[in-house]
C-alpha cells in the first residue's frame, strides 16, 4: 500500500479505540462523536478486508489480527509525534530552553553565558531555574543540567563534572586578633547548613565533617539552615557563619576573594552534574552546541569541535 493511500484518520480512530477498548472514550480523545469513530472503524475493516473488533453488549474485544498490528501502529504514531516535535523545535533553532537548579544557574552557569554569546551571537538561551526536576514529557524544555546519581531512564545522559565539598568563610575570619587556625576554633562560629544536599547521602553534613576532624559532634554550635546552596554561600560571604560548600558553586567567589577555605581538606561526593535531554533532541544543533560548550567550560582540557560548539563558526 502506497503512503498516499493510507487511511490515516481511520487508523487513528482504530488506534484510539483499541487503546481504550471504547468508542466513546476514543471519540472524546479525537473530538468526534462515537458514531464517527464507529464509521471510521467499519470503513477501515472494509478497506483491509479484516475484522478488527468483536463487539459484545459490554465491551470491545480485539481480534488476533488487530492485536498483532496494534503495537506497530502505535510505534508509527509515536515516531510521527517525535518527527513533528523535531520540526517544531527547528522553527526556533537558536531558542534553547534549559532547566537548572537556582544555585547552579546563579553561581556557575550565568556568569559564563557571556562567553557563549561571544562565540555564538545568534543564540537565545532561556534559563528555567527551579528546584523541581523537569518532566520533559509535560514541559517544553530542550535539556537540563541535573545534580544527582546519573540514573535518568529514558533520557540521554552525559556526565558534566564531579563535585567535592569543603568549609568556606569570609576572608576576615583568617586574619585579625582571633583568627581561625584549626577545626577546634569552629566552636566560636555559626555553622551554615545547606539542606539541599540532604538527598545525597555521600555529601558530608557538618556532623560528619566534625566527627572526621576529631572534634566531636555539632552539639553546642550555633546553626543556620538554607534550602539552596547559593543562599548558604552568600551567608558565608556576609560573615554569618562557616558553610560546607560545593566546589563548583563556590570557586568563583573563592577566586574573587569573597570566600576563603580555612582548611585544605575536601571531600568528594558520589553525586555529579549531568547533561540530560530527550533522546529525540540530542542531535538538534542548538542542544549539541550548548552541551559541547558546557563540557569545554567544565573541563579546560576538553577539545570541543568548532562545528559543535559554535553555530556561528559555520556561517
Amino acid at each position: 500500500m502506497k503512503r498516499a493511500q493510507l487511511p490515516l484518520n481511520a487508523l487513528r480512530a482504530f488506534e484510539a479505540a483499541a487503546r481504550h477498548l471504547s468508542f466513546k472514550i476514543a471519540s472524546n480523545e479525537l473530538a468526534v462523536t462515537p458514531a464517527a469513530v464507529s464509521q471510521q472503524i467499519r470503513s477501515l475493516e472494509d478497506y483491509l478486508g479484516v475484522t478488527l473488533f468483536r463487539r459484545t453488549k459490554r465491551s470491545l474485544i480485539l481480534t488476533e489480527q488487530a492485536q498483532a498490528c496494534l503495537p506497530h501502529l502505535q510505534a508509527g504514531f509515536e515516531n510521527i509525534e517525535d518527527a513533528v516535535s523535531i520540526l517544531e523545535a527547528s522553527l526556533a533553532e537558536d531558542n534553547l530552553k534549559v532547566s537548572v537548579s537556582p544555585s547552579f544557574a546563579l553561581k556557575w552557569l550565568v556568569p559564563r553565558l557571556d562567553h557563549y554569546y561571544q562565540i555564538n551571537g545568534n543564540a537565545v538561551v532561556k534559563i528555567s531555574a527551579s528546584m523541581e526536576i523537569v518532566d520533559f514529557q509535560r514541559e517544553d524544555m530542550d535539556m537540563a543540567i541535573r545534580y544527582g546519581s546519573g540514573n535518568y531512564p529514558g533520557l540521554y545522559t552525559e556526565e558534566l563534572m564531579r563535585e567535592e565539598v569543603f568549609p568556606v568563610c569570609c576572608p576576615t575570619w583568617l586574619a585579625g586578633e582571633d583568627p581561625i587556625r584549626s577545626p577546634e576554633d569552629l566552636k566560636r562560629f555559626t555553622l551554615i547548613h545547606d539542606d539541599s544536599s540532604l538527598d545525597d547521602e555521600s555529601c558530608p553534613t557538618w556532623a560528619m565533617w566534625l566527627k572526621a576532624a576529631g572534634i566531636g559532634s555539632e552539639e553546642g554550635h550555633r546553626a543556620l539552615h538554607f534550602n539552596q546552596t547559593s543562599l548558604a554561600i552568600e551567608a558565608a560571604i556576609a560573615g554569618r557563619g562557616i558553610a560546607l560548600a560545593k566546589r563548583t558553586l563556590a570557586e568563583a567567589d573563592i577566586k574573587a576573594g569573597r570566600l576563603i577555605r580555612p582548611f585544605e581538606d575536601a571531600y568528594p561526593v558520589e553525586f555529579a552534574y549531568y547533561l540530560v535531554c530527550p533522546e529525540q533532541k540530542r542531535d538538534l544543533t542548538k542542544v549539541r552546541c550548548f552541551m559541547e560548550w558546557l563540557k569545554s567550560e567544565a573541563n579546560p582540557d576538553y577539545k570541543a569541535g568548532p562545528e559543535n560548539i559554535c553555530m556561528a563558526l559555520s556561517k
